[in-house]
């Protein structure tokens, strides 16, 4: 066997018991009396009293703790990271040179950012909180021969626990008697309906938890029978313990935007500091300047390279994102959480309420002689049944139809009531698909007139119900279909089983349950079910096949996300059956390879991370598998989304580079771990929300492709003038003025651009290759030279022919936010510049205009021109001349886009010759 991965093992072997020898064998295959011996317990008298004070000190109390941290050390390290020592530093550095709103600004977003990262821990600790308050207060236990109740706290391993309907179970528990006992555990394992348990051992060797007959777990609710259980494990050794425990060792990871910023920005604060050293060292040698004027010429160079509105910038086109999404009812937790689901290549997704309802519901119906289908999905939605030829049928005309219809609703014990709009079942799930069928057909609640009624065991596999029906008293019947044939057999009733079972098989292999309702006539006087011998004179009316279907939609947004090059994969606790069923209702991959829990078990962490991309489906996994699934798809480079609705999904929420939880049927657990949550539990609203994250990410690259080469450019005209030796064309002023100008207006252009047409039809980005490519950088130097050195060329041309030094400052001022604006026009889109799409971002014109009245206000107003030394200059010098400028650079950039879509289109049909020559050998 495989070494297996070092997880925590939630349910202890017995070697964990007091004062137990080592075994081998699992909790599940142990009888009473060798459990009764390994826990030192009497499962009729309890512990004594001593004993459990004893082991209470050595085990410690059962309950869940969340160990607090300071709020003032939890904010404190939001600040400790490399980004924001340079913005600190770029914040200190504007407000010694005066720029004030820089400063300002620059302060804001580091505060900002601060307050996202603690309420984000904030909400982690919350999950852990919200997971410690499941365990139930009290427990009705067996101490020193008494039956007493006691806060659930005191519960030691060796305690004899009673179990009613309607209690909570306390601790994990090895079932030592069982009435027609059933346990809710959807919370744990995602399984829909409640676990049938018994008390017996189970000789398998490897049992999923959703398989553990024989066990109970803390936090899962008893909703049938009763039963006793002696406690194994306490505190946070039990299941929901590891949850806890799980959740709080996952440490949250950047986004894959921060850490490309975080490597930008750094990478860019230190060329800037070198460039500034080796100008400062180049300046002390050649004494172009004298030393206090060389020191401002260096600090004005950092301070116009500096892209410092790029925060802000980036900051403002995420909260544009989540403000987009919030109408599509997509609740965004953090900012970076925009782009990150634009970004993931894999959607994992819980299976029960995210891909399904949640909501059991008869999809197919068998009677004797046909076949029908039953339209709508879930408890509250209008449906017919339908036969092969997809024609309505009229059900009541066929007595068969007719019976089945009314068996289901007056057999059922299942209500419904409404709760913010939504449809709460009260009752078994299998119970409320059948009374669903009845309120679709009749829009009418059941009312039986009932005289007895037998409920279902699982020793004898069905339920009766014994009423007065159409002027004659019935016995109905609803139980598994082998049993209720078997009856019939029994009592010499004539039926084709083997027809019906090849019937029945075809519905099972789709993980359909299948549910056989049938009913007999019997004597008037006839008042107790006990004495009625169910089979004799009894009418199979048919078999309903029930299932959770998928969520309406669902479908064709798992379509459109492997169109746009994501993954779809379902990781569920839920039976591997019926998981393989609902990948292939939603058509998940072409072939949706599964594996189970216990599957996953048998591999390595190495092996599991070589093998993970080979599966589609993972069924009959825990939290502790579903963690380990997540973690290793990132191991594989993959960005990955978690979405999930329960307990058990909240550690790989928490791990995953994005979490999306339920917003309506979502556990507050699984909401305070996610990064973003569906308001309306629609799955089809993380189309919307890739389709926004990648629309956010394509307009912080071009605020980055914008602001780079335009902030590299005034910091060029420094680096130029003291290589040249000559006198700054601009004044320090001047550009914290364009700083100032550009942070208010142009920079913020990006944030109302479109989204760009065929944006799903490219693949996830490749997070390594960081934010620019190649040719983005070759694009940022070439610009910021070609901006720079006009605006040194006009200056030198112009003040060598006798003009003033202040006309030449005021229009090397204006073309450089001319050459701003221009190429602002070019980077909006990837078309042509005159071509229809020009008008799309009416918000960039507008912006530009503003930007224009502020320019036309710092040379034509005197307060600003003492200010900033600029001169009333005449139309050419201070408009035509930077107009011109600009239309070069637009020029230039234009034809570079030209050629750059040739090279494009040149590569793709290189790579469509060598696949279809590939294709032909």
């Amino acid at each position: 066997m495989a070494e297996k991965p070092d997880m925590h093992q939630p349910t202890p072997e017995p070697t964990e018991a007091p004062d137990s020898e080592p075994s081998q064998q699992p909790l599940w295959q142990l009888d009473a009396q060798h459990l009764q011996a390994a826990y030192h317990t009497d499962p009729d008298e309890g512990l004594s009293d001593q004993e459990a004070r004893q082991r209470l000190k050595q085990y410690g109390p059962n309950e869940l703790t969340a160990k607090p941290q300071s709020n003032l050390l939890r904010f404190l390290k939001q600040f400790n990271n490399s980004i924001i020592y340079i913005l600190a530093a770029a914040a200190i550095m504007t407000f010694f040179m005066h720029h004030y709103s820089d400063s300002i600004v620059i302060g804001l977003v580091i505060i900002a950012n601060a307050f996202i990262g603690f309420f984000q821990e904030r909400s982690a600790d919350n999950a852990l909180a919200k997971i410690k308050a499941l365990l139930v207060s009290e427990a009705v236990v067996f101490r020193d021969g008494q039956k007493i109740s006691l806060p659930s706290r005191e519960l030691v391993p060796g305690d004899i626990v009673q179990l009613e309907a309607g209690d909570t179970v306390p601790a994990d528990l090895r079932l030592i008697d069982a009435d027609n006992l059933k346990i809710q555990e959807s919370a744990l394992t995602g399984e829909t309906d409640s676990v049938e348990k018994i008390e017996e051992p189970i000789a398998a060797q490897d049992l999923p938890l959703a398989e553990r007959q024989n066990q109970a777990f803390a936090s899962t609710a008893v909703t049938n029978g009763s039963g006793r259980g002696i406690v194994t494990v306490t505190g946070t050794q039990t299941e929901i313990g590891s949850i806890q425990q799980h959740v709080a060792k996952v440490k949250a990871q950047p986004t894959p935007l921060m850490k490309n910023l975080n490597s930008l920005g750094l990478g860019l604060s230190l060329a800037i500091l070198v460039v500034a050293f080796l100008l400062f060292g180049l300046g002390m040698i050649t004494h172009v300047y004298s030393l206090p004027t060389l020191l401002i010429a260096v600090i004005t160079m950092v301070v116009g390279s500096m892209p410092e509105g790029l925060p802000a910038s980036t900051s403002v086109v995420l909260a544009m994102g989540t403000q987009q999404l919030t109408k599509q009812n997509v609740i965004v937790k953090t900012l970076p959480a925009v782009e990150t689901l634009g970004a993931v290549d894999i959607v994992n997704t819980d299976k029960t309420g995210t891909l399904t309802k949640n909501e059991m519901t008869v999809t197919d119906i068998l009677t004797p002689h046909h076949t029908y289908t039953v339209t709508g999905v879930g408890y509250d939605a209008a449906g017919q049944i339908v036969d092969e030829q997809e024609q309505t049928v009229d059900w009541q005309a066929s007595s068969d139809l007719d019976w089945l219809v009314q068996i289901a609703g007056q057999t059922s014990d299942a209500e419904f009531h409404q709760e913010d709009g939504q449809w709460v079942l009260t009752g078994e799930p299998t119970d409320g698909a059948l009374t669903a069928l009845y309120h679709k057909m009749l829009h009418a609640d059941p009312d039986p007139a009932e005289i007895d009624s037998l409920p279902f065991d699982s020793a004898i596999r069905y339920s009766a119900r014994l009423v007065d029906f159409r002027d004659q008293r019935w016995l109905l019947v609803k139980g598994a279909p082998q049993t209720l044939i078997r009856l019939m057999q029994e009592n010499g009733e004539t039926v084709d089983a083997a027809a019906w079972q090849d019937r029945l098989s075809q519905l099972t292999r789709q993980g359909k349950r299948v549910v056989a309702l049938g009913y007999q006539p019997v004597a008037t006087d006839a008042d107790e079910v006990d004495d009625l011998p169910v089979g004799k004179n009894f009418h199979l009316a048919g078999m309903a096949g029930i299932i959770d279907p998928p969520r309406p939609g669902v479908a064709d947004a798992v379509k459109q996300l492997r169109y746009a090059g994501i993954k779809v994969k379902m990781i569920t606790g839920d039976d591997p059956e019926t998981a393989a069923a609902i990948a292939e209702q939603l058509n998940l991959a072409e072939q949706a390879r599964a594996i189970t829990g216990p599957e996953l078990n048998q591999l390595s962490d190495d092996q599991l991370v070589e093998q993970i991309d080979r599966y589609t489906v993972f069924a009959r996994t825990t939290p502790a598998d579903k963690l380990r699934i997540v973690r290793a798809q990132q191991k594989r480079g993959h960005i990955v989304s978690m979405t999930g609705d329960g307990v058990n999904d909240a550690p790989a929420l928490k791990q995953a580079d994005i979490g999306v939880a339920m917003g309506i049927r979502g556990t507050d657990v699984a909401k305070d771990s996610a990064d973003m949550v569906l308001a309306d539990d629609d799955f089809t609203s993380i189309l919307g929300a890739v389709r926004e994250g990648r629309h956010v990410f394509d307009n912080i690259r071009k605020t980055i492709r914008f602001l780079l080469p335009t902030s590299f450019a005034e910091g060029l005209i420094v680096v130029m003038s003291i290589l040249m030796s000559q006198s700054l064309p601009l004044f320090p002023t001047q550009l914290l003025w364009i700083n100032m100008v550009s942070a208010l207006t142009i920079q913020f252009a990006f944030i109302f651009e479109p989204t760009e047409p065929g944006i799903m039809r490219r693949g996830p980005r490749d997070v390594a290759k960081g934010i620019l490519s190649k040719y983005d950088v070759f694009e940022v130097v070439y610009v910021s030279l070609l901006i720079s050195g006009l605006g040194m060329f006009a200056y030198d041309l112009l003040t060598g022919q006798g003009l003033a030094t202040v006309i030449g400052s005021t229009m090397t001022l204006q073309v450089i936010i001319f050459g701003k604006v221009f190429y602002l026009f070019n980077l909006q889109n990837d078309h042509p510049v005159l071509s229809k799409y020009f008008f799309r971002n009416k918000m960039s014109f507008l912006i530009v205009g503003v930007l224009l009245l502020l320019q036309a206000m710092i040379i034509y107003w005197a307060p600003m021109q003492s200010v900033f030394h600029t001169t009333s200059a005449n139309f050419t010098y201070g408009w035509g001349i930077p107009i011109l400028a600009g239309i070069v650079v637009l020029v230039i950039t234009e034809i570079a886009k030209a050629l750059r879509h040739r090279w494009r289109q040149a590569v793709q049909r290189k790579e469509q010759r060598s696949t279809a020559t590939d294709a032909g050998e």
